[in-house]
């Protein structure tokens, strides 16, 4: 039995700092481990060779600042997370293991007044079908993330009201979900997952404060400070679709008037150009002809843009992130839209907070929310469950 306190115990603690950085970065050199738990290199470069004899981590040659240096990743056997993603009209899957390699996706489309059971059990059949196609081992999956349209309850785990999927208001996805696969199972809005996405592996690698602004049927914000997604004690942070830019505007469907959501989200947009290009215009479409030169669809880019410009240089003013990422289709305009954002930044946010900020297009496209779904399994797991090799060994349920 280990004393807290004794020599055996901060053996085990350190095992498990090391653990813990290379599992959340995915791969460290050994200097990097060093700064990052705080551990001499000489204490780092004996636990990493404990680890590599024990088959936890796999070590790789690789360079640093010029200077030759080893790459420490966990195994690739070590086990297997799984990303869900459920959008407006479409559901994604993804399989990858704990060294931060995507091994598999798939993506279907799903009805918008499909039930929320009839969602959960779609996904359990796609999650079953990967895995067969990918040919792991069931046993090796480790826990599942879970992305969702909409608010959750911190403390419940309940969906909150949606407008994007109204059959599944007041569900519990991740029960629901842990039901059917026999393993953990965690859960989170699609914008705080689109940023968990972004900062592990696209246009937000290497900062630890960031806004992942996503535009389409709403509009949200994931938040990062400090490397950590900010969620509030009720879950709701990053509702920045709600930030009031005009008192006397449209009413929203929040019950407030002129939120930013009324002058951004394709519902509200779109209407604007059906006399001149149709009521079947989509917010890609608009996206597209923008590219192409139209000038009615340049200037309703623009305009989005400043707008949603406003609503980030309220964040810069409140939380001075280094790096504003943006997704969804409306990323793909590029500087149509992102030169807009940068004018109404420098426009309204506190100078200082504005020379530090950074305006970019997300790098992930549709894929930033399922990748966000692996990312939050993998932040979720237990380091002394790799460290005893015992991550889940009874088969999940799939079918």
């Amino acid at each position: 039995m280990e004393t807290p306190g004794s020599q055996s115990s901060l053996h085990r603690a350190n095992l498990e700092r090391v653990v813990r950085a290379v599992r959340l970065a995915g791969s460290l050199t050994q200097a990097e481990i060093a700064r990052t738990t705080g551990l001499s290199a000489a204490t780092v470069s004996n636990i990493v060779r404990e680890l590599k004899d024990g088959g936890t981590v796999e070590v790789t040659p690789t360079s640093a600042g010029g200077r030759r240096a080893r790459s420490v990743s966990l195994s690739g056997d070590a086990g297997m997370v799984i990303g869900v993603d459920f959008g407006h009209t479409h559901l994604r899957v993804a399989l990858g293991n704990l060294a931060h390699k995507v091994l598999a996706e798939q993506s279907e489309p799903l009805d918008v007044d499909a039930s929320a059971a009839q969602g959960f059990d779609r996904a359990e059949r796609l999650v079953g079908r990967l895995i067969e196609r990918a040919g792991v081992d069931r046993a090796k999956v480790a826990g599942v993330g879970l992305g969702v349209p909409g608010p959750i309850d911190v403390e419940s785990g309940t969906l909150g009201s949606t407008s994007i999927l109204p059959g599944w208001t007041g569900t519990k996805p991740a029960e629901e979900m842990r039901e059917r696969l026999g393993v953990p199972v965690h859960v989170d809005n699609d914008a705080n997952l689109g940023a968990l996405g972004e900062l592990v592996w696209g246009s937000g690698k290497g900062v630890r404060d960031l806004a992942y602004i996503k535009v389409a049927s709403g509009v949200g914000a994931g938040l990062v400070i400090s490397g950590r997604i900010y969620r509030g004690p009720g879950g709701t942070a990053g509702e920045i679709g709600h930030i009031t830019l005009d008192e006397s505007g449209p009413v929203c469907r929040c019950g407030n008037r002129g939120c930013l959501e009324t002058f951004t989200a394709a519902r509200y947009v779109l209407p604007l150009l059906h006399s001149s290009h149709g009521p079947d215009l989509t917010m890609e479409g608009v996206v597209a002809l923008a590219r192409e030169g139209d000038p009615g669809c340049r200037r309703v880019i623009a305009d989005v843009g400043r707008h949603i410009g406003s609503g980030v240089a309220n964040l810069c003013n409140l939380l001075n992130p280094s790096r504003v990422v943006l997704g969804g289709s409306l990323a793909e305009a590029g500087e149509l839209v992102l030169g807009p954002i940068r004018e109404s930044v420098g426009r309204y946010a506190i100078p200082s907070a504005a020379r530090q900020l950074s305006v970019l297009p997300g790098a992930l496209g549709s894929r930033a929310e399922v990748l966000g779904a692996l990312a939050l399994a993998l932040s979720e797991m237990g380091d002394s469950t790799l460290l005893d090799g015992s991550v889940p060994t009874a088969a999940p349920a799939f079918t």
